[in-house]
């Protein structure tokens, strides 16, 4: 593990955030529906993103990873759920990841990644 950078672990991060917000209608009981699908959906896509960075870097990933953040963040708002514990974890989970992938874009702006050949 000597090898990995501390881009890795916010991935690695940004992976166990977006598995907690995934099971997180299970752990603290949402209400079926619009709740619980949003973070269904919104976990795995940030646990899909997480995964494709550590397998590959690409800047691209982390501005998907910082919007799908930003969007857990804003969505009890814009969904209607606001006051629950529900939007509790989608904002402090939200913002975690967005800071995370802040980071991260940051991280590669001071000290972009060599590319090497192949030999």
């Amino acid at each position: 593990m000597e090898n990995w950078s501390n881009a890795k672990w916010c991935d690695v991060a940004n992976l166990v955030l977006g598995a907690i917000l995934f099971f997180s209608p299970w752990m603290f009981g949402f209400d079926a529906g619009t709740v619980s699908n949003n973070a269904y959906v919104t976990g795995l896509v940030i646990a899909i993103l997480a995964i494709a960075a550590l397998a590959a870097f690409a800047v691209w990933e982390e501005w998907l990873n910082l919007i799908v953040g930003l969007w857990a963040l804003v969505s009890p708002w814009v969904l209607g759920f606001q006051g629950t514990t529900a939007m509790t974890v989608h904002v402090l989970i939200g913002a975690a990841v967005a800071v995370l992938a802040a980071i991260e874009i940051w991280i590669m702006t001071q000290n972009p990644p060599r590319l090497t050949t192949g030999r």
